[in-house]
């Protein structure tokens, strides 16, 4: 799966994943209205309210991105029924040839992260039958439980040919209080980093591993030398747009031929119709403010690449 991430970008020219976080209050009111007519004021209605939405916006970005990353707590907030718009959401992105990236966050140990790694990337055997769960494509991993909550996800990703995205340096204010920590001389997202890349050196695709690495925009000097830690592991970077990153911020990310990362951007492409640069779309026309959010975001990046070419 690493091999066709890859490849989309390359078709696409973005590196770019769409987060599909929605909240109630992102929702239109008249998808809202449509889904509370038929189901009411409940979870049910809730639930199909955000599979709508969610629908439209891959409609309107499917032909420009090569992924998307569900982010399933904001699901199951609501329960089951977010849980079946959550899968629904996959299956409706799949059936459009996108990559997903379930952003799961799982981090355990023994058959607990089995069950995880089977219930989001691999197969559950139910009598002589095997079914896939939610059958993303990547799942988002945290490492804090050392190899043995890593592990059973890489068996899964070989048997499968699907990936992980472990949580190396994360965007948010506050990751520093563990993750800059020095240990042994070092801060410990490099150390986490070097794991990284000795777990997917043993589960390689054609250029890069099944195994990635999250790390945040908000910090690029840090990307820069985990870049290098790192050199065959394709990097997920969240913070772009919302949280403050900015094309500029993302070079180090990248190799030099302009692989090597994905870069997130989540409320800031599916609420741009509440954006006051895109608010001209107005809220009937959501989806197609996020399509130009997306191809505006592609310039950036596509500008700050270049640019470093040029120096």
């Amino acid at each position: 799966m690493i091999n066709k991430l890859v490849d989309k970008i390359k078709k696409t020219e973005a590196p770019i994943v769409v987060g599909l976080d929605p909240m109630m209050k992102f929702v239109p009111e008249h998808i809202k209205e449509a889904a509370f007519k038929e189901y009411g004021e409940t979870l049910k209605g809730a639930g199909e309210a955000i599979f709508e939405y969610n629908k439209g916006i891959i409609d309107s970005i499917y032909d420009l991105v090569p992924a998307v990353k569900p982010q399933i707590a904001m699901y199951e907030q609501f329960g089951i029924e977010g849980l079946i718009a959550f899968k629904k959401t996959c299956e409706y992105a799949k059936s459009k040839d996108l990559v997903i990236i379930g952003d799961v966050k799982r981090g355990d140990i023994g058959s607990t992260s089995e069950a995880y790694a089977v219930g989001h990337l691999g197969k559950v055997k139910v009598g002589s039958k095997e079914y896939y769960g939610f059958d993303e494509d990547f799942a988002t991993v945290n490492p804090y439980l050392g190899s043995d909550g890593i592990n059973p996800f890489i068996n899964v990703c070989k048997e499968e040919k699907k990936g992980i995205f472990v949580l190396v340096k994360t965007s948010n204010p506050s990751s520093g209080e563990f993750q800059d920590k020095v240990c042994d001389g070092r801060p410990m997202y490099e150390i986490v980093g070097e794991m990284v890349d000795k777990w997917g050196s043993d589960c390689m695709g054609d250029s890069y591993s099944y195994v990635g690495a999250v790390v945040g925009a908000t910090y690029p000097e840090m990307g820069k030398v985990l870049r290098k830690l790192m050199p065959k592991t394709y990097i997920l970077v969240p913070g772009y747009g919302a949280q403050g990153g900015k094309g500029k911020d993302l070079v180090h990310f990248f190799n030099e031929d302009g692989l090597g990362a994905i870069v997130n951007s989540s409320r800031g492409i599916i609420a741009a119709y509440q954006q006051e640069q895109y608010a001209k779309f107005g809220a009937l026309n959501y989806a197609d403010a996020s399509r130009q959010a997306v191809l505006d975001m592609r310039e950036d990046i596509k500008g700050a690449l270049l640019g470093r070419k040029d120096n």
